[in-house]
């Protein structure tokens, strides 16, 4: 199953993606979809008008999420690239929702004065389906309802300012969520998928989620022994190798810049970066 949330004339919808057309759902949101519960699969599959998928507007696939995790430092060639050692636990940080933008937004670039270094990070982000705390193995994989892609546009100045990430990474207007959630039926586990960047046409990062130090389902296990997570919750999995950052002179994102991340089996974010 795939499932969106576009934009309408009164406001943001779910939708059910068939084929070329989405199938318009009961609900604002597929966090809205994934919280009801135990009808969750009633409300997904449920009949509805259609619109079709070429002439619809993305919304963030889940618009006010209660928790945006991001993982740090967990693709194995990220971590060479970086020059750091293989973590023995996963490093946290979060976002805020005004971070978020749509799978073929915009992305709003800070003024000038305020940072130009701007950077690209595509990533493989889980969407919670089940309240779920302390979780086993078992469970962990059971409360995931699918996987989306994110793109964690970073400001690594202001990421770099502490030992904290959180002041470069939720600037507003800057992280494309979507276009689609997969489910797990569809996708399994998250393993083996190539996932990809292309900036202006480019490849920058190509890699696989083969890659991941810690799986979706440790992360979920792990995290849910700290807070409990939600349905609608997003946990981004972090970034192969090949960002900006790490290059050689470092490159960044601009005025006018287009970058497409991509997952295969599951779809891509396409955008273009505004000051």
């Amino acid at each position: 199953m795939r499932l969106a949330t576009i934009r309408t004339a009164d406001g943001t919808r779910a939708g059910r993606v068939e084929g070329d057309d989405i199938v318009l759902l009961d609900a604002s949101d597929v966090g809205a979809v994934l919280r009801s519960g135990r009808d969750s699969t009633a409300v997904a599959m449920a009949d509805g008008p259609t619109v079709a998928w070429a002439d619809a507007h993305p919304a963030p696939l889940v618009t006010h999420p209660d928790k945006i995790v991001c993982v740090g430092v967990n693709y194995l060639d990220h971590i060479a690239e970086m020059g750091r050692e293989r973590p023995s636990a996963p490093t946290y940080f979060a976002k805020y929702r005004r971070a978020l933008i749509g799978a073929r937004d915009d992305i709003a670039l800070p003024p000038l004065d305020v940072s130009t270094h701007i950077d690209w990070e595509a990533e493989l982000a889980i969407v919670i389906g089940n309240e779920v705390r302390h979780a086993d193995r078992s469970e962990a994989e059971a409360a995931i309802a699918g996987f989306t892609v994110l793109n964690d546009v970073s400001v690594r100045d202001y990421q770099r300012r502490t030992t904290q990430f959180l002041a470069g990474k939720t600037f507003e207007g800057m992280t494309p969520l979507g276009p689609v959630m997969v489910s797990t039926d569809e996708v399994g586990d998250g393993s083996g998928l190539a996932i990809t960047t292309e900036v202006d046409g480019v490849v920058k990062q190509s890699s696989n989620t083969s890659e991941l130090c810690f799986t979706a389902v440790d992360i979920v296990a792990d995290l849910s022994r700290i807070i409990t997570l939600e349905p609608g919750d997003i946990i981004a999995t972090g970034t192969p190798g090949g960002v900006g950052a790490a290059r050689t002179p470092p490159e960044w994102m601009t005025d006018g810049t287009v970058v497409r991340c991509a997952i295969d089996q599951i779809g891509e974010t396409h955008n273009i970066c505004r000051r």
